[in-house]
């Protein structure tokens, strides 16, 4: 079932503006859970943690389609 997923993901096209946009909102450009915290002078460090999702590559490949979409219409 995942590699379906993945499949789907990799084969859907950019066809319209708006939909470019939209993707481009929706997928961040970078892990939005990457964070440094202090707590009494030192820092502990969270890495980001989304290379362990298993859609990871084909939703920065899908945002690289729309991307590259927009900057070509």
């Amino acid at each position: 079932m995942i590699r379906q997923l993945r499949r789907k993901l990799d084969e859907t096209k950019v066809a319209n503006p708006a939909s470019a946009k939209i993707l481009c909102w929706l997928i961040p450009a970078s892990c939005p859970f990457e964070r440094s915290i202090q707590v009494s002078g030192y820092t502990i460090h969270i890495p980001a943690l989304c290379h362990l999702n298993p859609f990871y590559d084909q939703l920065v490949s899908l945002r690289f389609r729309a991307l590259e979409y927009l900057a070509q219409h």
